[in-house]
């Protein structure tokens, strides 16, 4: 049996206040947005339209009650039957990243990738907010 005592990237992964050194490094955290649309699998796609169309939203984060991420929807998948759950639509268990990622190293993982933004969470699937690769690229290129 081991005894677990969390340290300080674990306090960092929760995206706790940072100092030092630390605090001048752009990390996803402190980048990400943290309005980014949510719903639930219950919900109809005709009543999150709004929510994505309202901003400059090109997805809506599925969460629970604890605003824990279930999956993942984007505006390709709001064309359909408004009546339709965001159950039957979404990207289920889609890849997030703890707050403590420098913006640099997310701005190679978006290049490699070729993705265009990414789910923040806490280590426990918490919400935090979304990532756009462009302030990532630009917090990158300030910082070096």
């Amino acid at each position: 049996m081991y005894d677990y005592a969390a340290g300080q990237l674990d306090w960092f992964a929760s995206g706790l206040p940072r100092e030092g050194r630390q605090a001048a490094v752009p990390w996803a955290g402190d980048l990400a947005l943290r309005a980014v649309p949510t719903c639930w699998l219950e919900e109809r796609l005709g009543d999150v339209r709004p929510r994505l169309e309202a901003g400059d939203w090109e997805v809506c984060a599925v969460v629970n009650a604890e605003r824990i991420v279930l999956g993942l929807l984007d505006r390709a998948a709001l064309v359909g039957n408004p009546q339709v759950a965001v159950q039957a639509v979404m990207r289920p268990g889609p890849s997030t990243f703890r707050p403590n990622v420098p913006a640099a190293e997310m701005a190679d993982y978006f290049a490699r990738h070729e993705m265009q933004h990414a789910l923040i969470t806490t280590l426990d699937g918490r919400l935090i907010g979304l990532l756009r690769r462009t302030d990532a690229e630009r917090a990158a290129a300030r910082s070096s």
